[in-house]
């Protein structure tokens, strides 16, 4: 089973703890442009890892690159770090509003009049063969899936935060900024669970978005679950290599 070996990960990690606070600001500081550089370059976000960082630490803008590529960088930032607040909740506790606040942060100051609301029309993603469900359905299918997420008792936490992120882009309940939120709620999800965040690399993008959509389209998510489970246990290594010294 998969799941077997982060498990163990996990518990390795946990013989460790407390871990040092300057390790753990260090590696937070690393997660944070990671996570916000590999998230918006799956969307099309040209700037690089540095140029990421740049304008997430010193909010120095890039020339070249235009206010949207800019504002996703720091609403991303933001959003991350909302997210972090968000986990010190139960996971009972976690509710629609929360994923909408999520969604706010990630559209700020680009698309104010969607951000933080669900789509009110029909999309299409290009390249796709998925067909979305009706904006009608949006907030019944949001009702359900919060449900679920509360009663998924059984499964996982990786395969729990995987699955989360799986029904929340098939649902697909905004305009834009889907993908973003649905990895964030995804972390936020392994937070809450300890476990470190999963990083979906900009070279598997193509491997991520296929595996997706064989999903939605009714086919297996062996290979979905897999890439998700290798991006959790990319990340337990660069804690534990950093521990080991």
């Amino acid at each position: 089973m998969q799941y077997d070996n982060l498990t163990a990960k996990k518990k390795l990690l946990d013989g460790y703890m407390p871990l040092p606070a300057a390790l753990i600001q260090n590696l937070d500081e690393w997660f944070r442009v990671e996570l916000t550089y590999t998230s918006n370059a799956l969307e099309g976000n040209t700037l690089t890892r540095r140029e990421t960082a740049v304008v997430l630490e010193k909010n120095i803008t890039i020339g070249g690159k235009s206010l949207v590529e800019h504002l996703e960088v720091i609403n991303h930032g933001h959003a991350l770090d909302f997210t972090k607040t968000l986990a010190r909740k139960k996971l009972s506790e976690l509710g629609v509003e929360d994923i909408l606040a999520i969604h706010q942060k990630i559209l700020k100051g680009i698309n104010d009049d969607d951000a933080g609301r669900y789509r009110t029309v029909a999309v299409r993603i290009a390249g796709a063969h998925v067909v979305m469900p009706n904006h009608a359905k949006v907030p019944e299918l949001m009702r359900d899936f919060m449900q679920w997420l509360h009663n998924a008792h059984d499964l996982h936490p990786v395969a729990l935060a995987g699955q989360a992120h799986h029904h929340l882009v098939s649902i697909h309940p905004f305009i834009d900024g889907n993908g973003r939120t649905a990895r964030l709620l995804m972390n936020l999800l392994l937070l809450m669970h300890g476990y470190p965040p999963a990083i979906i690399r900009k070279r598997d993008r193509l491997a991520y978005i296929s595996a997706l959509e064989k999903g939605q389209l009714g086919g297996s998510r062996a290979n979905y679950d897999a890439l998700i489970a290798k991006a959790v246990s990319r990340s337990f290594d660069i804690y534990l290599d950093a521990l080991k010294g």
